[in-house]
């Protein structure tokens, strides 16, 4: 998540920078053929170029809504597991029948709470694993690129690559030795927690109505893990995003070949001050494609997803000290060079 109020000519140029080069020169090869040979037969009517423009505009304000929909609904579901990891927390430590007889009770609460936030960690583990249609997977040119940027986030963040680490301080050796057993770890934590809030209710430590609400709780915590899969693993239909990616390129073909026989009317000067404005009107149209084909995107690692790994430390310092433990509290995720991940 970019932090900065407004974003700084780095990121623009690391979002973007790379099309302004062949925009630039293709910009500028119309114009100088244009005015050394004059060729008639190479210029558009600007009024069907105007129309292609309005209606590719229409078409990614289409996209780019459903990219933010898709992005706020990410947003969203994390900030549920905030609540009810807070309140499956807090009920779990203030139900109490007063008729049990554990005498490890504040060991198994606190088990409970620990698995709880290696559940965290490793749900957000699994949802930066790349899918094929996600920009990190890219092929080539711009799939290093995109990879450049998955590492120098990473680089940035000592906690970034640290799930195994959570896992192993926050689970029994037991529940971490059979990690690489499940496809979905993630799911296999939360029925260890129902097995164990069941014990609870077995043993009288908390009634059956107390144990309805605590997996209510888990029930919640499946819904907010599908949800967040069902984003993950279903891509913005392609027959929107890719047509969108391709009338955009053929706007901006066409752009030059219509705008500089407009300019052409001002004189031999109004050619070359074509070149200019257009590059930034089409690299307008460029930057705005690509906010929606990024945004798209929310668990892929990169700068523009949501900031998981600040989420779950937040989280984990909250259950932390409502379990009472409020010393040696890890330090809250900062954002790095305007980055929060």
């Amino acid at each position: 998540m970019i932090t900065t109020k407004y974003f700084n000519y780095q990121q623009i140029f690391n979002l973007a920078g790379v099309h302004l080069i062949w925009l630039s020169v293709w910009c500028t090869v119309v114009a100088t053929v244009y005015y050394f040979s004059n060729w008639q037969w190479m210029i558009i009517p600007w009024v069907p170029v105007a129309l292609i423009g309005t209606a590719e505009a229409f078409y990614v304000g289409f996209k780019n809504n459903q990219a933010y929909d898709r992005l706020w609904e990410a947003r969203k579901i994390w900030g549920g597991i905030v609540n009810s990891s807070r309140s499956f927390t807090s009920m779990l430590y203030a139900f109490d029948t007063e008729k049990g007889t554990i005498n490890d009770l504040d060991e198994r609460r606190k088990k409970i709470v620990y698995r709880h936030i290696a559940w965290l960690y490793t749900f957000r583990e699994q949802l930066l694993i790349p899918t094929e249609w996600e920009h990190i997977s890219l092929k080539k040119h711009f799939g290093t690129i995109n990879q450049k940027r998955h590492r120098l986030i990473k680089a940035g963040f000592p906690d970034y690559g640290r799930t195994s680490i959570f896992q192993h301080k926050y689970l029994s050796e037991e529940e971490f030795s059979v990690n690489g057993d499940y496809k979905n770890f993630a799911t296999y934590l939360i029925s260890l927690q129902a097995k164990d809030i069941n014990d609870l209710k077995n043993s009288n430590v908390i009634s059956d109505f107390n144990q309805t609400q605590l997996q209510n709780c888990l029930n919640e915590f499946y819904n907010y893990q599908g949800q967040a899969e069902r984003i993950k693993k279903f891509p913005s239909p392609r027959q929107f995003a890719s047509t969108g990616f391709i009338f955009n390129v053929i706007f901006t073909i066409l752009l030059p070949l219509g705008l500089v026989n407009e300019f052409a009317k001002l004189g031999d000067w109004g050619i070359w001050t074509s070149i200019p404005f257009c590059i930034v009107i089409g690299w307008i149209y460029i930057v705005m494609e690509l906010v929606g084909d990024y945004s798209e995107n929310p668990f892929s690692g990169l700068m523009f997803d949501i900031p998981m790994l600040s989420i779950c430390r937040n989280i984990e310092i909250d259950l932390l000290q409502i379990i009472g433990e409020n010393e040696d509290l890890p330090d809250a995720i900062s954002s790095k060079n305007g980055v929060l991940i």
